[in-house]
């Protein structure tokens, strides 16, 4: 696989010296209603968020109208019992409304693109001029669709929740056998919410070293903390998912960030990425104004030109203008060429 140092979307470029790209998902949050949308549009773009995400679906491209085993949901989340289709046709954004969406998104200042879960999606947002596509965690084993957005040559981000490393792998190479040439993924648990003891996030420095791309998470736990410690682990993209007020309530809306939530996220994973830093070990030029505070070597006592230094005449002390202390074991021993005053740093030429 080639190595991808960097990405590109809407001008802003996303790699390991750049801060994290920040997407805040609006998946279902707008409740059904484009006014709203259009509110955590720009709560988004006022509270930092680099990017507004949707999800551009319709119920029929995603499953059936059924009730048989496997169309209803059983596990233990917010959806449980609902019909596959009755629940993506509440949630799903109308496609009537991106127009708009971009419109308002373009004007706040903050880059819209989105994770579209068919070919009629993509078609449909490559007429609006979608600078970016995301393969959200469910459909990163959908072939069809990941060639389908990567022969668009538009950078592409591929979340990996549910994958095991070969669909990841696989993931990767059929987006990069389309064209793809800018491709991120993302390390993702899709739970909602997920709980921090499953995130993994060692798995991101992983990822980036076993696919060559760079790595982001999404994240769905609560609160800002896990998706700051992926920052400082080296993650260059964050998404969340975001809305205005938990009432009236949304099919995400239990997990997802609240604009105080979305603003300590976004301040918090920049601090992180501005602490990570390049992995060397040295001193910092502000600190190197602190060296005259640390421990060297001094004159005790007064020394007589010609006696012997020794561990009675010669300590390490504070503040840091003479030797180190490491060199006491060589002089000791060795005797004073001049006179040393008591408070005297001890260098070189005054001794033997």
């Amino acid at each position: 696989m080639p190595t991808i140092s960097s990405l590109t979307i809407a001008g802003r470029r996303i790699g390991h010296d750049e801060p994290p790209y920040i997407i805040a998902e609006l998946s279902a949050n707008h409740g059904g209603n484009l006014e709203r949308a259009k509110k955590i549009i720009r709560m988004a773009a006022d509270k930092g968020a680099d990017a507004i995400k949707f999800q551009a679906y319709t119920p029929e491209n995603m499953t059936l109208d059924c009730d048989m085993p496997g169309f209803v949901v059983e596990a233990d989340n917010p959806w449980k019992g609902r019909r596959l289709h009755e629940l993506y046709a509440s949630a799903a954004t109308p496609y009537s409304w991106f127009p708009e969406l971009f419109a308002t998104a373009r004007q706040a200042g903050i880059t819209p693109f989105c994770s579209p879960f068919g070919a009629d999606a993509v078609a449909m947002l490559e007429k609006l001029n979608s600078p970016a596509y995301k393969i959200a965690s469910f459909e990163a084993v959908d072939v069809d669709l990941i060639t389908t957005c990567a022969k668009t040559g538009k950078p592409l981000i591929i979340s990996t929740g549910l994958c095991t490393e070969e669909e990841a792998a696989t993931a990767l190479e059929t987006a990069l056998r389309a064209g793809a040439r800018e491709v991120a993924l993302l390390k993702c648990s899709s739970a909602y919410p997920s709980v921090i003891e499953e995130t993994n996030l060692m798995a991101i420095p992983y990822m980036r070293e076993r696919f060559g791309v760079p790595v982001g998470y999404s994240d769905h736990t609560m609160g800002a903390a896990v998706a700051i410690a992926a920052c400082a682990i080296g993650a260059y993209i964050i998404e969340k998912h975001v809305i205005d007020s938990r009432l009236p309530p949304t099919a995400d809306s239990e997990f997802s960030a609240l604009p105080d939530d979305l603003a300590l996220l976004v301040h918090g994973c920049r601090e992180a990425f501005l602490a990570r830093g390049r992995g060397q070990l040295g001193p910092t030029e502000r600190e190197i104004q602190s060296r005259v505070f640390r421990r060297s070597l001094y004159a005790v006592r007064d020394i007589a030109a010609g006696e012997t230094l020794n561990r009675d005449n010669v300590h390490s002390i504070r503040p840091g203008y003479g030797l180190l202390p490491k060199y006491l074991p060589e002089l000791i021993g060795r005797k004073a060429k001049k006179n040393i005053r008591r408070g005297e740093p001890i260098s070189w030429d005054l001794v033997d």
